[in-house]
């Protein structure tokens, strides 16, 4: 005599399906598009603190295996608990899947901070590795020439930091870029702190869905 199926209970039911959401979206956060919140104004007037935007993996490859950083509770300034991939696994991190180009001058790139793993960052791309950047009276020159990219002509660059300072030309490293921030006088970046490796980027900043004034493509 065949045996009947017992039927799951409405609350396994209920807990299977929110896994499997939490799966679903923990992949394509992962691998296609990830929301970001602009934390400050250094990307002003291109993007302001509260803006909610879309981050596209897809154009430039999303990374193999993309980088964790959890923690989780705090007891005197240090995390109760803190979640990281295992020693043997972190070079997947630094592989890109196949995307559709290479970043380019004038995207706006979200990246992990250099300095710090645990950060991500958002500033538009300035040069690739390879290139030299110098700026001068405001105006950021490649290999010695100017750029008449609009994206960059609208912004004034100011001379700061070590990398960036007045006079000065620096050559960024093959498989890095240098990046700086709209607000460039308000812009913690490439000026101060040196290059981004390829590896390190997220994604393309696209769209920004939040708040509903806001919505727009971004340039």
């Amino acid at each position: 005599m065949p045996q009947t199926r017992k039927p799951k209970s409405s609350v396994r039911e209920w807990v299977e399906s929110i896994l499997i959401a939490l799966v679903l979206a923990v992949f394509i956060r992962s691998y296609f598009i990830q929301p970001f919140k602009i934390p400050s104004g250094s990307m002003r007037m291109t993007l302001i603190e509260g803006d909610h935007l879309f981050v596209d993996k897809w154009t430039y490859g999303p990374q193999a295996l993309p980088p964790m950083f959890w923690d989780i509770g705090s007891q005197d300034g240090n995390p109760l608990l803190s979640v990281r991939w295992p020693n043997v696994l972190l070079p997947m991190t630094k592989v890109r899947l196949p995307g559709f180009r290479k970043p380019r001058r004038g995207d706006v790139i979200v990246f992990v901070y250099p300095a710090d793993p645990t950060k991500d960052f958002i500033k538009r791309l300035i040069a690739v590795g390879g290139e030299t950047v110098a700026i001068k009276d405001g105006t950021i020159y490649i290999n010695g020439k100017e750029i008449t990219d609009p994206r960059l002509k609208r912004t004034y660059y100011y001379n700061r930091g070590d990398y960036g300072a007045e006079g000065q030309t620096v050559k960024v490293p093959l498989g890095y870029v240098f990046v700086m921030g709209d607000n460039s006088g308000s812009s913690y970046d490439s000026r101060y702190w040196g290059f981004v490796p390829e590896s390190s980027i997220i994604g393309k900043a696209d769209f920004i869905f939040w708040p509903l004034d806001r919505i727009r493509i971004i340039q």
